[in-house]
């Protein structure tokens, strides 16, 4: 579909296709939907199985339940209008639909990260000041820091798109990947951009940055405290508690960092690299993230393993 060079009041935008491998896109959407299907279906096991096993019913299972709500949410909101392209042909995305799509993504990783801080925080409470466990996060405390972790989301990346919405966009709208971000619709705009940048850095060092720090923290903590037991077998066992929560951690982390590293000094890599790392950043930590605990949690093992 060709674009005029003149700006538009209501533009729309082009998702990138799989380069050199266009022909090939419905059946490289299989792949794609198979695990988003297993995404689905993990973490609403994940969701069935604490809500029926009242021994999962602790602040850690809690927070997992947010987790796997989060990463359904995500996933829904990219994936199905992904295959949709890939299947169908539906490549072009209104810029409403988009800015919505890039709020959402933005939005649910910010959430995302924050319940990953308070899973950290859990388990430094558990092994640290166990005896005060139970009464620093009870069910209160949890649903607060879930409530807590939406706000803070939605207050720091509403404003993205509201920087984005009256600025003109011209020449070619074709974005690097198959779903809506900030800075891929950003560089596309024909106007200066230097409020939604900084806007945009700030918001993610505040966030996603600040969590990165304040978790690497509560587990040096963790790390003193466990290195103050006597026996190797009984640091082993303390320890092996956050093995779950540190898998899931990178697993978040990881594609996080190597999507933003893709798009800050990856101009010059092959469009295929920012359609993979895409892919990677929404789906991996949904697919992992039931997987990991399903692993390492026999309630959850079992009553998996009994209703299949």
């Amino acid at each position: 579909m060709p674009f005029s060079n003149s700006s538009e009041p209501s533009p729309s935008f082009l998702l990138a296709s799989i380069p050199g491998l266009e022909a090939a896109q419905c059946w490289l959407a299989i792949p794609l939907c198979s695990a988003y299907v297993l995404a689905v279906l993990a973490n609403g096991a994940v969701l069935l199985v604490v809500r029926a096993e009242p021994g999962l019913h602790t602040p850690m299972y809690r927070f997992l339940c947010m987790l796997a709500a989060i990463d359904l949410a995500l996933a829904t909101a990219t994936v199905p209008r992904v295959l949709s392209f890939y299947w169908f042909g539906s490549r072009e995305i209104g810029f409403g639909a988009c800015l919505l799509q890039m709020f959402l993504i933005h939005a649910l990783s910010a959430v995302e990260s924050t319940v990953l801080l308070a899973m950290a925080v859990d388990r430094y409470v558990a092994i640290c000041h166990p005896l005060r466990h139970a009464a620093i996060l009870s069910g209160g405390a949890t649903a607060k820091i879930g409530l807590l972790a939406l706000a803070r989301g939605v207050l720091f990346f509403l404003p993205l798109p509201l920087l984005l919405l009256p600025l003109p966009f011209c020449g070619p709208r074709v974005l690097s990947h198959s779903f809506c971000l900030h800075q891929d619709v950003m560089n596309l705009a024909c106007a200066n951009t230097t409020p939604s940048v900084v806007y945009g850095l700030t918001a993610i060092l505040l966030v996603m940055g600040l969590d990165a720090v304040l978790i690497c923290l509560s587990y040096l903590l963790i790390l003193k405290a466990v290195l103050r037991l006597a026996a190797w077998r009984e640091r082993l066992k303390v320890f092996s508690t956050c093995i779950a929560h540190i898998c899931v951690v990178l697993a978040f982390y990881v594609p996080l960092i190597g999507l933003s590293v893709v798009h800050r000094f990856g101009k010059d890599l092959a469009p295929l690299v920012h359609v993979v790392m895409g892919n990677i950043y929404i789906l991996v930590p949904a697919v992992l993230n039931p997987i990991i605990y399903g692993v390492r949690t026999k309630q959850i093992r079992r009553r998996i393993l009994s209703l299949i």
